[in-house]
């Protein structure tokens, strides 16, 4: 069911006058806590955390929404609509809200994939081609400009991810779909095993 008639049913709407509010708090507050929990911190593994991600990162992916860039089934069932409604100030109110929300720490999950995915994330596979996630994400994944932070992210969504640069439905990263074709899929879940345990 698309974002626009979930919000309907459950009585809220987002009306001009909030789209084009510029109060990232309240819009955070009262339309995108519904999936991605109070101040960002989303429990639910479909929907990614946002709670200290990058501003520039935010804004992009809005963008990025509004745009159709992002093609994934999510992204158009969730986001194409909802995005369309934000002005420029409210998508940028919205990114400097959650960029200044507390970051959480994920869960840790097994050992010694957390392990394998930590020497992917910080050496990458070199015989492969493929650069350390470091090299973009920073050395503590807390993300930089318009790269991401996965630091604490749901291995989930990011396993998912992964699979969406792979089938070309989320185009609007040239060097996440060549990673994503690279990656076999126990690498990829270990670096996600890692990075939700930060």
């Amino acid at each position: 069911m698309p974002v626009i008639a979930l919000l309907a049913a459950a009585g809220l709407t987002l009306t001009p006058a909030l789209a084009q509010s510029g109060d990232g708090a309240r819009i955070a507050m009262q339309i995108c806590s519904g999936c991605h929990g109070v101040g960002g911190r989303s429990e639910s593994p479909m929907f990614p955390k946002l709670n200290a991600q990058t501003p520039e990162y935010i804004e992009a992916q809005l963008k990025g929404f509004r745009e159709h860039a992002r093609g994934e089934n999510t992204a158009r069932d969730y986001m194409w609509g909802m995005a369309a409604l934000l002005d420029a100030a409210a998508v940028k109110s919205l990114a400097d809200y959650f960029s200044h929300q507390p970051a959480t720490r994920g869960a840790t999950g097994d050992a010694a994939l957390t392990t394998k995915g930590q020497e992917i994330f910080e050496r990458g596979l070199p015989d492969k081609g493929v650069p350390a996630c470091a090299t973009c994400h920073g050395a503590e994944a807390q993300g930089a400009g318009t790269f991401p932070r996965l630091a604490g992210q749901h291995k989930e969504y990011l396993l998912h991810q992964i699979e969406v640069f792979k089938n070309g439905t989320r185009g609007n990263a040239p060097v996440m779909s060549a990673v994503a074709h690279t990656l076999n899929d126990e690498q990829a879940k270990a670096v996600a095993v890692y990075l939700q345990s930060k």
